[in-house]
């Protein structure tokens, strides 16, 4: 037989377990938040893009945000948690988008200046890398060589603007992505029969 103080905690953790587990039930009321919406119950806009840099206006932390509208007749909370049924005209969420950091170095600039003038070093004197631009002038563009090797990793956007930034390039234009395999990755191997 249980000793009587054991009788009285059994039956308060019993009733506190049953208390949460009735306070959860009601918190969850099945109403997604607006962000949580499946594809096709809300559409989002293209993010407003700068004529001069060819990124997203408001672009902070390589992060820009578009406004999504819920579809009509669609309930769901928003970021104050209050439930909200839209018409498809009201703002329901911002969606992030990725952006890059640009500080005026022009993509097609670049690639110019290495294809006609890259012998004389004017690509990385335009691009911030003045020692390699004398470099380059002083050896005639590494006697034809450098100048093509510069060419080729300034067209593939290896070599981009020494603070660090990227190149200016249309927003809908030939922007290469780089893929690299981390810890976030995941390589599946293959099975074959």
């Amino acid at each position: 037989m249980a000793p009587p103080w054991r009788l009285p905690t059994a039956v308060f953790g019993v009733f506190c377990w049953w208390f949460v587990a009735i306070f959860c039930v009601m918190a969850d009321d099945g109403i997604l938040k607006c962000d949580e919406l499946r594809l096709g119950q809300y559409i989002c806009k293209d993010p407003e893009i700068n004529p001069a840099t060819q990124e997203p206006v408001r672009c902070a932390n390589n992060t820009s945000y578009a406004p999504c509208f819920p579809a009509p007749n669609i309930s769901c909370k928003d970021y104050g948690g209050n439930v909200t049924m839209f018409s498809g005209n009201e703002v329901g969420f911002y969606r992030p988008f990725p952006c890059r950091n640009v500080n005026g170095y022009s993509y097609k600039v670049a690639v110019a200046l290495s294809l006609f003038l890259g012998w004389l070093g004017a690509d990385r004197f335009y691009l911030g890398y003045p020692a390699l631009g004398m470099l380059k002038f002083c050896t005639v563009g590494f006697c034809g060589i450098g100048s093509l090797l510069d060419f080729i990793l300034i067209s593939m956007q290896i070599v981009g603007p020494s603070d660090g930034s990227s190149y200016i390039i249309d927003y809908y234009g030939a922007r290469l992505v780089r893929l690299s395999i981390n810890n976030e990755t995941f390589r599946k191997t293959q099975s074959y029969p």
